[in-house]
């Protein structure tokens, strides 16, 4: 058995996005009540999180935006640049902990105390731009684990591959001139599907040209569309040769979440799962961390995490 981790921390369920917003603290406590179902909790190393520097968010995000961000919360603000974010009083501290989270879950594996790990976090991330906040993210988790790595501990090549079924703009934006970090993205049709973006043209610009992949799915679509196209992304990394491979792990493209129109189920993610693992194991000496993002229906979400994680533990 492969040794995972999971990063999970009470503190995630402070977010208060109140009443009827998709992206609740029920999303986690369905996770972590799947797992003990499962009878994998205590087989998985816990790894609990802390607030990320205000200069290790700098990597990404421009520091005004991090002070208004912290402002915004201190005066009690109703959200942040859009209804679609709400604030409440422990929503900042909330999100560095999400980051802080994903970085401890990388220092475990850099370390070698786990092969693997998924980060069960909250705020998502991807969605998040430099100096913006939208589509429930407030801070980019996965961007600023790919400069942790990269800054820390001198990796060069990060593979960033978002199966979110909502394109991740954020951390396309922030990546699409950088010829260091591959972005491969999964997800609806931009033009049935927020936030718009992700065309199969968009492919990077300047040095990034070429580092940019976005595979956009149309409704309906399932595992076989999905599978073939993380074929091509593998054939794609034996140039690359990725050091280390980062998802942002979004399980809204089931067939019964509410807010999109993909067919996978949680075997597919296992599948998917096994594929980007293996492409782990061939290139990056098996290092991958899993962070979580969407999934919105609270059965699905937590039968998926949980498949999901029975594939990274296997040998």
């Amino acid at each position: 058995m492969t040794l995972t981790g999971l990063v999970y921390g009470e503190i995630y369920l402070n977010h208060d996005t109140g009443s009827g917003h998709p992206e609740t603290a029920e999303r986690l406590t369905a996770i972590i009540e799947a797992l003990k179902e499962e009878q994998l909790l205590d087989k998985l190393l816990k790894i609990e999180p802390a607030p990320a520097e205000k200069d290790v968010l700098e990597l990404c995000h421009d520091p005004y935006y991090i002070d208004s961000f912290k402002t915004a919360v201190e005066n009690s603000h109703p959200f942040l640049h859009t209804p679609e974010c709400p604030l409440s009083p422990a929503t900042y501290e909330v999100a560095l902990c999400a980051v802080g989270g994903v970085l401890k879950g990388i220092d475990r594996v850099m370390e070698g105390l786990v092969n693997n790990c998924f980060c069960a976090v909250r705020p998502p991330g991807h969605h998040a731009e430099r100096s913006k906040a939208m589509g429930f993210c407030y801070f980019n988790n996965v961007a600023v684990a790919a400069r942790y790595l990269q800054n820390q501990y001198a990796l060069e090549r990060i593979l960033v591959i978002d199966w979110d079924v909502h394109h991740g703009n954020g951390t396309q934006n922030i990546f699409e001139d950088d010829p260091t970090v591959f972005y491969v993205s999964f997800h609806q049709d931009p033009l049935s599907c927020y936030p718009g973006t992700g065309w199969v043209q968009e492919t990077g610009n300047g040095k990034g040209k070429g580092y940019t992949q976005n595979f956009p799915m149309a409704p309906y679509a399932g595992e076989k569309e999905y599978l073939e196209a993380i074929e091509r992304v593998d054939k794609q990394m034996k140039d690359f040769k990725p050091q280390f491979i980062l998802i942002s792990a979004g399980f809204d493209a089931h067939k019964a979440d509410p807010l999109a129109h993909i067919q996978l189920t949680r075997k597919g993610y296992g599948e998917f799962t096994r594929k980007i693992k293996r492409m782990a194991a061939d290139h990056a000496e098996g290092r991958l961390v899993s962070v979580l993002e969407g999934g919105y229906n609270l059965k699905a979400l937590g039968d998926s995490v949980k498949t999901h994680i029975q594939v990274l533990m296997e040998a």
